[in-house]
């Protein structure tokens, strides 16, 4: 089997906590075509301690002051050459054979240019707790502002979509750089969801994602302001926009006609999203299909 080169950047910044977790999710993989690049942005904690006991099975590593996460995401991606791309933060990690499973999907689903596994979520402790129903995602649901969440850890894309989306983080958001990444790969490919598990997302508290969530949905208002198109004011649009606010509505009242009426709407909004369909695998094929 011909294995693509996967390039997988982790920033981190006093992380070292999680940090060797995370190293070791990915080194453990025992991908065999892996770009494994870590930046630091200067870390005065264990982190170079950490990065050393790994440094002979990086590929490049740094570690010097740098503007923040997303620099060093987009510092590490300009040291990549995979044909697949991903980042995974410091404190999340991947599951077992996830990385030989991207491959998989890429090779057998010429459609895929980005996917998105299940998500899932580690305790402190590291450990698997929760498993959330697998979501599909649409240009149209995305736009309406039913983002929550596409999980960052478990997306990997096509280095095509990366170049066809100008090859960069937008460095002026310090909170929402992905959520604004997203809305450009939105533009040239489907968001496919995977039937499985492929990483997870530590909940510990001290996230910048949960520390800071205002700042965050800040930001995410102000990119969806700069990112509107004609498409997002058509009339699909706003009735989807609608739809979904009615969905909402009807979703916190504790009433059996509300839940009834929320479960129908939630039928409508799955057609009018015209979602990608999902990938599985299909033991009697023995590969990934949609």
């Amino acid at each position: 089997m011909i294995y693509p080169k996967i390039s997988i950047i982790t920033p981190t910044f006093n992380r070292s906590d999680y940090l060797e977790e995370t190293i070791l999710s990915v080194l453990s993989q025992n991908y065999p075509n892996l770009e494994y690049i870590i930046i630091d942005g200067g870390s005065n904690d264990k982190t170079l301690e950490i990065i050393n006991k790994y440094k002979e099975q990086l590929t490049y590593w740094v570690s010097e002051p740098d503007g923040g996460m997303y620099y060093a995401i987009q510092k590490g991606f300009e040291k990549s050459t995979g044909e697949i791309m991903a980042w995974l933060n410091s404190d999340d990690k991947y599951h077992p054979g996830s990385l030989k499973i991207v491959s998989q999907i890429f090779s057998e689903v010429e459609q895929a240019e980005w996917i998105i596994g299940t998500p899932s979520l580690y305790n402190n402790n590291g450990n698997c707790v929760k498993i959330f129903p697998n979501a599909r995602w649409s240009d149209s649901r995305f736009r309406v502002g039913d983002y929550k969440w596409i999980q960052q850890e478990g997306v990997f894309w096509r280095r095509s979509i990366w170049e066809k989306a100008g090859s960069t983080l937008n460095l002026s958001y310090n909170y929402a750089a992905d959520f604004e990444l997203w809305c450009r790969f939105f533009q040239f490919g489907k968001l496919f969801s995977v039937e499985t598990i492929l990483s997870g997302f530590r909940l510990h508290g001290n996230q910048v994602s949960e520390l800071r969530k205002e700042l965050y949905e800040a930001e995410v208002k102000v990119i969806y302001k700069e990112t509107q198109s004609q498409n997002s004011r058509s009339i699909k649009t706003i009735f989807i926009r609608c739809l979904w606010r009615m969905k909402q509505s009807f979703s916190q009242m504790n009433f059996q006609i509300s839940n009834f009426i929320s479960s129908i709407i939630g039928v409508l909004l799955d057609k009018l999203n015209n979602y990608p369909p999902v990938i599985y695998y299909d033991f009697g094929m023995g590969k990934w299909r949609i």
